[in-house]
């Protein structure tokens, strides 16, 4: 007798095991061991049981500079954040890691999926400064791949023919709104909404069916 008491979750079994985690990050520089982690936002993926992945569940944390980190003029001036402003409500590196990282591996179990990979637009940049502050704070266990990763813009490049996150939106049809790009929260969540529509977009074209 077949034993149907626990269900397969299909995302366990799209990406080879891994689980799909969004992050954008906001940072004071280029720098990752140098410079300020400024804002990380993460959103968690899902997916239904046709096989068609949504965002899900997202976190947010304004992030304190490190002890002696480098706050680039320049880069402040882009992102538009002041990181002295008692107005953000900043919670330390450690903190806002180990918040998401939490939320992640208990999405993880639940899928059934025996890691997260890091999605990210020019991923390379943000799992450098993320991988930086897990150093930092003394992190013994990331939910994350130490260095694979999922670029949406390799993949917006390929799929839309354009890399820049708010074309490649525009290219999906997801709306953009340039004003509010430059915040962690703002470009995950955008970011998520086009990876989403990059692997279901494939799927619908047949490049990945639902497997038994």
């Amino acid at each position: 007798m077949t034993d149907t008491s626990k269900t397969v979750h299909p995302l366990s079994k799209r990406f080879r095991g891994y689980f799909p985690v969004v992050i954008d990050v906001e940072t004071a520089g280029f720098n990752a061991k140098t410079d300020a982690l400024l804002e990380i936002a993460a959103v968690l993926t899902d997916m239904d049981e046709d096989g068609w992945l949504v965002p899900s569940q997202t976190l947010h944390f304004h992030v304190e500079p490190f002890e002696g980190a480098n706050l680039d003029p320049a880069a402040l001036e882009f992102n538009g954040i002041n990181p002295h402003s008692a107005l953000r409500g900043a919670v330390s590196e450690d903190h806002a890691l180990k918040e998401i990282f939490k939320a992640i591996r208990k999405q993880q179990k639940a899928i059934g999926c025996n890691r997260s990979i890091m999605v990210a637009h020019n991923a390379a940049f943000d799992l450098g400064f993320v991988n930086a502050a897990i150093e930092r704070c003394n992190i013994k266990r990331s939910p994350f791949h130490p260095f694979a990763s999922f670029d949406t813009a390799a993949l917006a490049g390929l799929t839309l023919g354009q890399t820049v996150l708010a074309k490649a939106c525009q290219s999906a049809k997801i709306p953009f709104d340039n004003k509010e790009a430059h915040s962690a929260l703002y470009d995950t969540e955008r970011t998520a909404e086009l990876f989403c529509h990059m692997v279901n977009k494939w799927k619908a074209l047949g490049g990945w069916p639902l497997l038994d």
